[in-house]
C-alpha cells in the first residue's frame, strides 16, 4: 500500500463534557475523508494530540480507525517520542492494534546529534514489525532531521519514507534526489506542498485535508497529473485555509473549523485551549468562502 496524494494527519476528537474520546465524531471524520479522496489516514499523530493520550486510548484510537477503514487506505500512526526505547515500544503497541505503518518523528526536546538520530531511527526501524517513516518538524522538536542523515537512513529495508515539515524548496530538492519506488518523499507543510508535489513528492500529509478532504484530494491529483494551472488554481483557493489553521498552534484552529462541520468537540486537551474567541469569526469565514458552512457570525 504505497503513500502517496493527500494524507490526512486526523484530529482526534474529545466530548465536550468530560473531555472523553468521541468515537463516534472521530468514525464521521474516517467517513468523510474516504468520500472525499484521502488515500491515507495518520491517527496519533501532532495533529492527533497523541501527547495527551494515555496508552490505552492510544491503541484504542488506532484499533478503532483500522476497523473503520478496513483496509480502504493505509494507516499510519505516530508512534515517535523522545527515547529510542519508548518509541520501540509504542510503535510495538501501534503495530499490535493494526497499522500499516509507523509515522516516527524526530526525537523531541533532547536534541540529539545528527549520529544520534541515524542510530535513534536505525534502531527503531530494526525493531518495528511496520514499515517506518521519519517525520522532521523542527519547529516542534528543537532538532533537525538533515537531509545527509536521511540519505543514510533511506536505504534501511524497513524506513519506507519521510515526511518532511521543513518548507524550504532547496531541502525538498535534497530530498527528492534520494526519491526510490521504496523510499517516498511526502510534504509535511501544507502552504508550500502543492510545489513540492509539482518537484515531484509522492504526497503530503496534511491538516487541512481534515476541513475540505475533496478540494485538497482534487489538488494533490492535479499535481500529480502535472497539471499546473488547475493546481495553481485549487492551491490558491486552499491558502486562506491555511492561513486560518494557523492563526494559533495546531490543533487549536482545527477544532474549532471541525466543530463547525459537526465533527467534534471544538475542546482539545490542556495545555491547549479553544481557539480565542477574537479569531473565531476569521476561521469561520475562511469555511463560508470554501462553502463548507454557511456564512454566519461565530458562535460564542
Amino acid at each position: 500500500m504505497a503513500l502517496s496524494g493527500s494524507i490526512c494527519a486526523l484530529a482526534t476528537p474529545f466530548r465536550a463534557g468530560d473531555g472523553a474520546l468521541d468515537l463516534d465524531a472521530y468514525g464521521r471524520l474516517v467517513d468523510h475523508q474516504l468520500a472525499g479522496g484521502t488515500r491515507a489516514l495518520v491517527v496519533a499523530g501532532s495533529t492527533g494530540e497523541a501527547a495527551a493520550l494515555d496508552d490505552e486510548e492510544y491503541s484504542r484510537l488506532i484499533a478503532f480507525a483500522v476497523a473503520r477503514v478496513a483496509g480502504r487506505v493505509p494507516v499510519l500512526a505516530g508512534s515517535g517520542l523522545s527515547s529510542t526505547h519508548k518509541t520501540i515500544a509504542q510503535t510495538q503497541r501501534a503495530a499490535d492494534a493494526g497499522v500499516d505503518y509507523a509515522l516516527v518523528v524526530a526525537p523531541a526536546y533532547v536534541r540529539p546529534t545528527q549520529d544520534g538520530m541515524f542510530r535513534h531511527f536505525s534502531e527503531v526501524a530494526d525493531r518495528a514489525r511496520v514499515p517506518v517513516v521519519l517525520y522532521n518538524v523542527p519547529s516542534r522538536t528543537a532538532c533537525d532531521l538533515r537531509p545527509e542523515t536521511v540519505a543514510r537512513l533511506a536505504g534501511h529495508g524497513n524506513i519506507a519514507g519521510i515526511k518532511e515539515a521543513v518548507g524550504d524548496a532547496a531541502r525538498m530538492r535534497e530530498l527528492l534526489a534520494l526519491r526510490t519506488p521504496s523510499f517516498s518523499i511526502l510534504s509535511g507543510d501544507d502552504p508550500t506542498c502543492a510545489r513540492a508535489l509539482l518537484a515531484g513528492a509522492d504526497g503530503v500529509i496534511s491538516v487541512a485535508a481534515n476541513v475540505a478532504p475533496a478540494l485538497f484530494a482534487a489538488m494533490c491529483a492535479a499535481c500529480a497529473r502535472g497539471d499546473e494551472a488547475v493546481a495553481g488554481e485549487l492551491d490558491r483557493r486552499l491558502q486562506p485555509l491555511y492561513d486560518a489553521l494557523g492563526l494559533e498552534p495546531n490543533p487549536i484552529p482545527l477544532k474549532w473549523c471541525l466543530s463547525r462541520l459537526g465533527l467534534g468537540s471544538a475542546t482539545p486537551r490542556l495545555p491547549l485551549t479553544e481557539l480565542s474567541p477574537a479569531l473565531r469569526a476569521d476561521a469561520d469565514r475562511v469555511l463560508a468562502e470554501l462553502g463548507l458552512v454557511e456564512a454566519a457570525p461565530a458562535v460564542g
